[in-house]
């Protein structure tokens, strides 16, 4: 636990050393007619596998490039994928929601496009074993494409302060890979009534999974540089994320 901490604690005390000598670019890709534009930081030797990471209700955006970098600096190659096309970073809360709503609705082209990033990440060269992570939205995609178990060499899934209900219809399956949810006890967008829900439905299934609850840790609260973020549920996070890559990579 010290190692990974201090780990994470050096690639904080970096952040503009990652910028001044970046890992990673821009990706531009396509699916089907439509543009995208992700971000791939390869590992700068052997990789040790793959993390592919989506995106909050903002889009791709610095925090995601950032969190690849530091994934690059720790010997995975990391890919962010892009769930709202080349050039559609929202900024208004309302235009936020609106892009949100078109994924939750139409949950087939949530997983499209998220399959298509990953096929994107291997396609520059990504490392085939792979767990995907997101954040808050993309914590709820995340949890979809778990569900769905249509990603080929996924050995295993982590969500941060993400959405967790399951809709109406949908299941965990026994073979599911091991899923991380690191949530805040002080998250008032998600209720604890949603872990508890989404712990009966993989204990049910049979899923290994693992929960982590950070006391007095609000929504959001991986995000750098904003009022909700707590440096401490976010090491605590990072650290079980750490662990997760351990054993499944």
């Amino acid at each position: 636990m010290t190692r990974l901490l201090t780990t994470f604690a050096l690639a904080l005390l970096a952040p503009q050393a990652l910028a001044d000598t970046p890992a990673g670019q821009d990706i531009d890709y396509r699916v089907g007619d439509e543009a995208f534009t992700g971000y791939f930081a390869p590992a700068a030797d052997e990789a040790r596998g793959t993390v592919l990471i989506v995106h909050d209700w903002d889009g791709l955006t610095d925090y995601e490039r950032e969190r690849a970098e530091m994934l690059a600096a720790q010997g995975y190659d990391a890919f962010a994928l892009d769930l709202y096309g080349k050039g559609n970073r929202p900024v208004e809360t309302a235009a936020r929601k609106a892009e949100t709503a078109r994924l939750y609705d139409d949950r087939a082209r949530m997983r499209e496009l998220t399959l298509a990033g990953l096929a994107e990440a291997r396609d520059q060269g990504a490392a085939r074993p792979t767990v995907v992570m997101g954040y808050c939205f993309g914590g709820a995609v995340v949890l979809e494409l778990a569900r769905s178990g249509a990603a080929q060499d996924v050995q295993g899934y982590a969500t941060f302060h993400g959405g967790l209900a399951t809709p109406e219809g949908q299941q965990y399956g026994a073979d599911t890979p091991p899923i991380l949810i690191a949530h805040g006890g002080a998250d008032t967008s998600i209720p604890l009534e949603d872990v508890t829900a989404l712990s009966r439905q993989l204990e049910a299934a049979g899923v290994d999974y693992e929960i982590e609850i950070y006391s007095g840790a609000p929504h959001a609260f991986t995000v750098f540089d904003e009022e909700r973020y707590q440096a401490r549920a976010d090491e605590k996070s990072w650290a079980a994320f750490q662990a997760l890559l351990d054993e499944a990579l």
